[in-house]
């Protein structure tokens, strides 16, 4: 599912404007990464969870020419699948 068809969806489950959807739509978009900036974590219960995992800086290999290759510590997003979500997957069962 891409963006543009979320609010589609939306929009027409709610019966709003698509622009309005979308208004919606970014905004809880927005705000999940503000709190995932801030070093929150995110618990959508039933869905899953979404927490900032740290990691340090390590020497790697450029795998081309085998040059050492400083690479720098980084934050990236996790995220966790919730027991509601992943009972939705095995089972096979949309709701």
């Amino acid at each position: 599912m891409t963006g543009e068809e979320l609010n589609r969806q939306l929009a027409t489950e709610e019966d709003i404007s698509q622009k309005k959807a979308k208004a919606v739509i970014d905004i809880v978009f927005e705000n999940l990464a503000h709190a995932l900036a801030a070093g929150e974590r995110i618990d959508i219960r039933g869905f899953g969870t979404f927490k900032v995992k740290t990691y340090e800086g390590y020497v790697g290999r450029n795998p081309k020419s085998g040059a050492s290759v400083s690479v720098k510590p980084k934050r990236l997003p996790a995220f966790r699948v919730g027991k509601g979500l992943k009972e939705r997957l095995n089972n096979g069962q949309p709701k």
